[in-house]
């Protein structure tokens, strides 16, 4: 399958996956680890054929809404799982998943993949790096969550998260949407109608980003659509890892940066705002970095600069 076309079905994934797995249809993707563009076997002869130097460390690359793992490509070929190797002796997996399901769903799947990668890798994992990329994140959360509960092994190989353009304190953006489109229910005109139905099909993945929602019941919570901030998250970070935050934004006005960020994720949703110290994450270990969209951070020397960085500082 080409590139363009993986792309097309992770888009459509995006927007329809929940309705894809739920009906069995052939287009929805699978949760997967991936290497060198093809799809890894969860198996110890598929990894030890996989990595012929094999490193303790390894970093786990996790992507956003509608995207594969394609998105962390840099313009010269690149990646950051790449570049870490080469830098830092990381050995990189790429995890591609339907970004359409529930981000519950996606984390519990994430977590059993991992507890396989721990049992299959052909050396033993000292440090899991786990780095996710706008959703992604909030998947990763998910699966930290649910390994804590479960008291799965891989979750003691984590030293520190890496969250790039992570919503936090949920997307604006879709709970804008959930706003206009409940505006275009009230009009009484059957255009606007097949409008607001059309909308009402965006999947449950999509939905969950408003408030970062990473668990079933976390929808029932009674929350304003307005709402950014959100001070009793009912997911804490875990307080054994270290958690780092990095974000883009578009403006140089501190204003317009928190409320509109890198385009897509407000600066204070990506970093927690006033609520930062609170999530146990202190200021040396927050980056924002100017003039970057939300696109271009999951694949730019900027932002690798500044995940070298955090490995170095603790490793």
């Amino acid at each position: 399958m080409g590139k363009r076309i993986e792309q097309t079905v992770a888009i459509l994934n995006g927007w329809l996956g929940d309705y894809l797995s739920r009906t069995n249809n052939g287009l929805a993707s699978e949760m997967t680890f991936r290497l060198h563009g093809k799809p890894l076997p969860l198996t110890r002869p598929a990894f030890t054929s996989a990595y012929v130097r094999p490193h303790h460390r390894v970093v786990v690359f996790v992507h956003g809404l509608m995207n594969t793992e394609e998105i962390w490509r840099m313009p010269d070929g690149q990646d950051y799982g790449r570049l870490l190797e080469r830098d830092l002796g990381f050995s990189p997996v790429y995890v591609r998943y339907n970004t359409g399901l529930a981000i519950a769903d996606n984390g519990a799947q994430l977590a059993a993949l991992l507890e396989t990668l721990v049992q299959s890798f052909p050396v033993d994992i000292e440090e899991l790096l786990l780095v996710g990329y706008s959703m992604g994140g909030l998947v990763v959360r998910s699966a930290t969550h649910c390994a804590s509960l479960e008291g799965q092994r891989w979750l003691q190989r984590v030293r520190r998260i890496v969250y790039v353009g992570t919503p936090h304190l949920g997307a604006p953006a879709e709970r804008m949407g959930k706003l206009v489109t409940e505006a275009l229910h009230w009009i009484p005109s059957a255009y606007t109608q097949l409008i607001a139905d059309i909308s009402n099909l965006r999947s449950s993945g999509v939905r969950d980003l408003g408030h970062a929602d990473l668990r079933h019941e976390d929808r029932t919570r009674t929350r304003s659509p307005w709402e950014l901030r959100n001070a009793k998250h009912p997911v804490p970070l875990l307080p054994s890892i270290a958690h780092h935050l990095i974000a883009g934004s578009m403006f140089t006005d501190p204003r317009l940066a928190l409320l509109f960020g890198d385009s897509v994720v407000p600066v204070v949703s990506a970093t927690f705002g006033e609520q930062a110290a609170n999530a146990l994450i202190p200021p040396e270990r927050v980056k924002v970095i100017p003039k970057l969209n939300h696109i271009v951070l999951a694949h730019h020397p900027e932002v690798y600069a500044a995940l070298r960085a955090i490995c170095e500082e603790t490793s």
